[in-house]
């Protein structure tokens, strides 16, 4: 009788709510559409080039797909306004696109048959939409760090990976893998996902990083981290990897906080990493390396390049969620957003409604 009584509360509570207006914008963001349902992405080839000056990026996206079902001609790609899609190529012919708000409908020059593997170049400009409150209310995020020399990430979960860059901005579909090709101002890194693979010349001004990750990732991990960047190696030597292979750990932080990060770090992610592969098994990315890198906002589970910006302070933001004296013995952003390398990236909901199994899990993983 208790449990029925509460669930009619909850009931009567939750009817109290006012219902929400979904909007057909709403709709094409969080729907398989049939333009979407047919073909699965399979890599990502990202190139931007950031004008940090005028806050613009430019660039393209080579997207690799395979079929999956017959007889479908048109595809959806999406990109948040005020980003342009300039224009859709396939074997180098401009193809026709419609677009519907944030949504874009590209009629590709023939059916496509079960089974075809194929690729479409997007190619795209302008000012994404600035982050008002990040990692909360996402997007682009133009900064200066403490003296006052650019800084810039992105930070866009929940929002949308369109608000930056085209792809097809649905959770239930990750790149099987993804290379990202970051042009920034000379002087400045950019730091990815995964293994730096190049870095080009400097080339009238402007110098090329290019990473890559071989693993499935979901669209809104993909970030980069643009600015004086100095980076500190570790391994740690996992007891169930392949082999006895040692882990990769690459600490990434502002040139001033390097010595800093690696006198706080390199023991507590040794620490953490050995708790993680303890309790849930081996750590995920192996072949990509795990990663800190000093972020422009709180913190973000990007996958294999997990943002940090706690302030090297324990607890969090030096505060004691718990009120036990337990929460000041760690540090509360290091733990979470790598623990969400098991759950959230590891093992991803399909959809954004969902999301109770990436945190819920992840809070289990701090305790």
């Amino acid at each position: 009788m208790r449990f029925f009584f509460t669930l009619l509360t909850c009931l009567v509570s939750f009817g109290a709510v006012s219902a929400q207006n979904f909007t057909h914008e709403d709709s094409l963001r969080g729907t398989i559409t049939t333009e979407r349902a047919w073909w699965d992405v399979e890599h990502y080839d990202l190139h931007v080039r950031f004008d940090i000056a005028n806050k613009q990026i430019s660039g393209k996206n080579v997207i690799s797909y395979a079929v999956t079902a017959a007889n479908q001609s048109v595809m959806q790609l999406d990109l948040m306004v005020p980003m342009s899609l300039d224009s859709v190529l396939q074997d180098g012919r401009r193809l026709q696109i419609r677009d519907d708000g944030n949504a874009h409908f590209v009629t590709l020059p023939k059916a496509q048959q079960v089974g075809d593997k194929a690729k479409v170049v997007a190619f795209f400009h302008g000012s994404p939409m600035p982050a008002v409150r990040p990692p909360w209310d996402g997007g682009i995020i133009w900064t200066k760090d403490s003296l006052g020399r650019d800084w810039v990430s992105v930070a866009c979960q929940g929002l949308g990976a369109s608000v930056w860059y085209p792809n097809k901005d649905q959770q239930a579909d990750e790149p099987n893998a993804a290379t990202m090709h970051y042009t920034v101002p000379a002087g400045l890194t950019a730091v990815g996902n995964g293994r730096l693979i190049a870095t080009s010349e400097v080339i009238n001004g402007e110098q090329t990083f290019t990473w890559a990750v071989t693993a499935p990732i979901n669209n809104y991990n993909i970030v980069p981290y643009i600015g004086h960047y100095e980076n500190y190696a570790m391994k740690f030597s996992g007891a169930n990897h392949a082999e006895g292979k040692e882990l990769t750990a690459n600490l990434w932080f502002l040139d001033y906080h390097l010595a800093r990060a690696e006198q706080k770090f390199m023991p507590e992610v040794t620490r953490m990493l050995a708790a993680f592969e303890y309790w849930f098994g081996p750590y995920p990315f192996f072949e990509d390396g795990y990663q800190l890198v000093e972020a422009p906002h709180l913190g973000m589970e990007h996958q294999s390049a997990t943002a940090y910006g706690n302030d090297f302070m324990n607890g969090y933001k030096g505060r004691d969620l718990s009120n036990s004296g337990w929460g000041m013995k760690w540090d509360f952003i290091l733990v979470h957003e790598s623990g969400h390398e098991w759950f959230a990236n590891n093992i991803t909901t399909k959809d954004l409604a969902d999301m109770w199994v990436h945190e819920g899990f992840t809070n289990y993983s701090e305790t």
